[in-house]
């Protein structure tokens, strides 16, 4: 029998605490949850009022691995659900609201992905995000290469950029906007990874074509569409490692030599959040956010 904990007054059954999900580290399911529940004064902020799309991986990155966008079958009603427009007709998704929320989700095991806007304002895009994928041989290093001029061409038309890591090979670089049509940020988007060729051909590609990629770094624009969602900064990932998007200072970006420089696990994150705080707090904060050219 699953074991009861109790989460600020809401009983939980955890299940399976001793499987190894990591079998490159033997991270165990218990080590998942324990690191949810001491990131979660970080994490929480992210997740609030995003309807979350679970990536799931119940038996560790090398089982089965599916998407789940509808609310879970057996999910507490405690737990928070909304209506979220889709392309297919309305479904209903969980909101990860608070600790008891996210310690039933973190049982699942789950990586947590999030669109960029709130589910009080569906499509409505708060955030604009690139996701830097680098083609074999390029790394993380190269990513951050561009992340740098992504940077100051963002601040040139008002808007502060925030890196972390994807939690697999390559960076995400984030910043807030005044609320504004998703296919408008979209748009914008494009542009802006477009003149990140034009810049550095040799570097960039902003099209999704693989035979473009080798070498190369692939600005993906579009996981501002109102469909798309990103991963949650601090969310794990299933990797061989237990990998986190964890988010980064741009110091870290500038003096990036070698890819393990900025691949940070579950065990690294406690005295990083010691140190730095979160990071990517200014994105929840509107007056930190721009207005789109």
């Amino acid at each position: 029998m699953a074991p009861i904990t109790d989460v600020e007054g809401r009983r939980i059954a955890l299940s399976n605490l001793e499987k190894v999900l990591y079998p490159a580290t033997g991270f165990t399911k218990a080590e998942v949850l324990h690191y949810y529940a001491t990131t979660a004064e970080v994490l929480l902020p992210h997740l609030r009022d995003r309807p979350v799309s679970f990536l799931r991986y119940p038996d560790g990155p090398d089982g089965q691995v599916f998407f789940t966008k509808n609310v879970p079958p057996g999910t507490p009603d405690w737990v928070t659900t909304a209506e979220v427009p889709r392309v297919e007709g309305p479904s209903r998704m969980v909101l990860v609201q608070d600790l008891p929320s996210l310690m039933w989700a973190a049982n699942l095991v789950t990586e947590f992905h999030t669109p960029q806007w709130p589910v009080g304002a569906p499509g409505e895009a708060d955030r604009l995000v690139f996701d830097l994928d680098p083609g074999t041989p390029a790394t993380v290093v190269e990513c951050c290469e561009v992340a740098l001029w992504l940077r100051e061409r963002l601040a040139a038309d008002g808007f502060e950029a925030y890196p972390k890591t994807s939690g697999s090979k390559g960076l995400h670089l984030l910043a807030a906007v005044r609320p504004a049509p998703s296919e408008r940020v979209s748009d914008y988007a494009r542009e802006l990874a477009v003149a990140a060729e034009r810049a550095m051909p040799r570097l960039v590609v902003h099209r999704m074509t693989r035979s473009l990629r080798p070498g190369k770094v692939f600005v993906d624009w579009s996981q501002n569409a109102a469909r798309k969602t990103t991963a949650t900064p601090y969310t794990l990932r299933a990797r061989p490692r237990p990998l986190v998007s964890a988010p980064v200072t741009w110091e870290e970006v500038e003096n990036c030599g070698a890819p393990e420089q900025l691949a940070f696990t579950a065990s690294d994150l406690g005295p990083r959040v010691q140190d730095y705080g979160d990071l990517l707090a200014p994105l929840l904060d509107p007056d930190h956010a721009g207005p789109l050219p």
